[in-house]
Formats: C-alpha cells, sequence, structure tokens
C-alpha cells in the first residue's frame, strides 16, 4: 500500500524557504494526517482557477496554505502549540472552500465551515495521538483566534491574513515576485497596536506600501463581478446537486474538486458549467437581466491595514489611506451574469 504523504511543488518549497529558513521537522508528522491531507485537493480560489475569467492556473492548495500559515506563526514564536492552530484552522475546508459558506447563505463573514475544527481533530486518531505524545491538550491547538499573531480582526495583520496575501498576489494573481515577497516578509516584526495586543507590523514605509498597495487591488479581485458570481454560481450548482441527491453537504468534505467537477459534468448541468468555464468576461447591469442566471450581492470586505511602526499607516500615511478608501469604495451593486440559465 502507497502511503500518501505530502510533497510541495519546488515554486511553493522556494516560498516556503523565505516563511521559514528551517523547516520544522516535527511539524510533518502532523502535516501527513488525513484530515491535512485532504486538505491538497482544495484549491485556495475558491473554484475560480476552473474558468477562464481569471488567468491563473496555479493549484495552490489549502494544505499549502495551512502550511504556510504554520510556517509563519513558528517563525515569529516559535510556540508549537501557536503553530498547530495555525495548521489546523482550515481542517474543516470542504471542496470549493468559501463557495460553501455562499451555499450556505454565509457570504459576509464567510465563517460557517469553522465550527468543525474541533470535531475533526478530536474524532482523528492520528492527530489526537500526536498530540497526547507532545503533550497538548485539544483545547490550545483547535481556535486559531486565541493567538493574535496567528488571527486577529481585520484591518489588523495576522499570520492568516499576511499568508493568504503574499501567496495569492505570488501564485494566483501574479501581482509579486519572490524577490518582492521576501522584501515585504523580512521587513515584518511583531509589534504593539494602540490596544496593547501584539500584532505583525511593518519596520519600512516602503515595504508597507508595497504590501497595502497590493492587498488593496486583490481586496477588489476577491469581491468583483466574476468572484461574487463565481462563486455563487458553483454555490448553486452544489445547492441542486444536493437537493437532487446527487451530493451531500458531507461529500464535499470527503470528495476532491476534481471528482466534484466530474460530477457535475455528468450531470445536466455541465453545459452551462463548461460555458462558464470557457467565458472569458462577465456581464453586469444597474437592473435584473431577464431570461439569464444571475447574482446580485455583497459579500465579505477584506482589507489590511497594517502597523507601521506601531500605528495604522493609514493614519500617517495618505498614500496607504488612499489606497484603502479605493479598496472600500468598490461598488458591489451590479448584477451579474452570463448568457445562460440553469436547466429546469
Amino acid at each position: 500500500m502507497v502511503v500518501e504523504k505530502y510533497e510541495p511543488n519546488q515554486r511553493v518549497k522556494e516560498y516556503f524557504h523565505i516563511l521559514s529558513a528551517r523547516f520544522p521537522k516535527w511539524l510533518n508528522d502532523y502535516i501527513n494526517t488525513t484530515p491535512l491531507l485532504k486538505q491538497q485537493y482544495i484549491s485556495m480560489t475558491c473554484g475560480t482557477i476552473y474558468t477562464d475569467l481569471f488567468d491563473n492556473n496555479f493549484f495552490y492548495s489549502s494544505l499549502d496554505h495551512s502550511v504556510a500559515v504554520a510556517l509563519i506563526i513558528w517563525h515569529f514564536t516559535h510556540d508549537k502549540k501557536q503553530t498547530l492552530s495555525g495548521l489546523f484552522h482550515d481542517i474543516a475546508t470542504p471542496a470549493f472552500k468559501h463557495c460553501v459558506d455562499f451555499l450556505n447563505g454565509d457570504y459576509i463573514k464567510q465563517e460557517s465551515t469553522e465550527d468543525l475544527t474541533t470535531d475533526i481533530i478530536e474524532h482523528s486518531k492520528e492527530i489526537m495521538a500526536l498530540l497526547q505524545r507532545d503533550g497538548i491538550k485539544l483545547s490550545e491547538v483547535d481556535n486559531y483566534h486565541l493567538y493574535p499573531i496567528a488571527d486577529n480582526d481585520t484591518p489588523k495583520l495576522s499570520a492568516d491574513r499576511l499568508e493568504y496575501s503574499l501567496s495569492n498576489a505570488l501564485f494566483s494573481y501574479n501581482l509579486l515576485n519572490i524577490d518582492d515577497i521576501k522584501e515585504i516578509y523580512t521587513n515584518l516584526s511583531v509589534q504593539q497596536n494602540s490596544e496593547q495586543e501584539i500584532e505583525l507590523g511593518f519596520k519600512s514605509k516602503k515595504a508597507a506600501l508595497k504590501f497595502v498597495k497590493t492587498t488593496s487591488a486583490m481586496s477588489v479581485i476577491y469581491r468583483d463581478d466574476r468572484t461574487r458570481y463565481s462563486m455563487q454560481f458553483i454555490a448553486d450548482i452544489l445547492k441542486r446537486l444536493n437537493l437532487e441527491g446527487k451530493i451531500t453537504k458531507s461529500d464535499l468534505y470527503e470528495m476532491k474538486e476534481a471528482e466534484i467537477i466530474n460530477l457535475i459534468k455528468e450531470s445536466k448541468y455541465n453545459s452551462i458549467f463548461e460555458f462558464w468555464r470557457n467565458a472569458k468576461e462577465i456581464k453586469t447591469s444597474s437592473a435584473a437581466p431577464e431570461g439569464v442566471y444571475s447574482v446580485h450581492l455583497d459579500t465579505k470586505v477584506r482589507y489590511i491595514d497594517p502597523l507601521l511602526g506601531g500605528q495604522r499607516i493609514s493614519s500617517v500615511n495618505d498614500d496607504a489611506k488612499s489606497f484603502i478608501q479605493h479598496n472600500l469604495s468598490y461598488n458591489m451593486g451590479n448584477f451579474c451574469y452570463l448568457d445562460f440559465d440553469f436547466p429546469a
């Protein structure tokens, strides 16, 4: 029997080396457990990698993201418990990631799947045995919200928010190169904010501005017309397949995205799914279009206003303030559509 093992590709390894020059070998035992290995078949792009609406064909997995978050936390804390909380933070992520939040009606907070984190860890004999071996309690690693370096509230900078910003800019949207990543990352330190909490922050204005400009642009991408349409479209296909008895919600935690796509191809939704996959541009209208499937909703606003020497950069730099304000002013009021409707 072939034992599955996590093996990131060379570009991801190069990126990981920036996050932590020495990979903590003790982490491998936890990474190579069944619940976490499932995450390597889930794309961080919430399904948008599968359509030509986006110029992206690099598969950066949810497991890649989780390992990278753990490496960032380890780099800044060298604390095993905090590092494991980062590794486990997305262990309850289903196929197509936040599309399932859309399926659950949670398109504003996008947190509806997190409640299963404790349950998944607790029911993994592999992980629980490792925790017992290392003298770590479940309650110390099943909630990364406990640790401000791992997670905190928007618009603060945490390891999770930092990681998906860097990896999306590098692998998904080609907004930064590997040297930019290194410049930004090596400029960070643990600082104290105005609320007397520890938080990641920048030491130089140049690196901070590069980061804010990039993340503000990506924040618009995360909720632009293409993205909102695509995520709700996938969610609605999954919902219909569920109502028809073709797939269960639990299947979304067991099946690979590729397997679910094959299931869609075998369904009556194949033609509209292929239309979406081959589309180059989303159409928009201020009024509801007739005779077509359309999406009209607001969604989660992600933005980062990091510390610069202990102060929010927007409070001390007009360029940063402008980048953030431009991001926050993005209008999500359009109806988004393509020229098809769901089959009866």
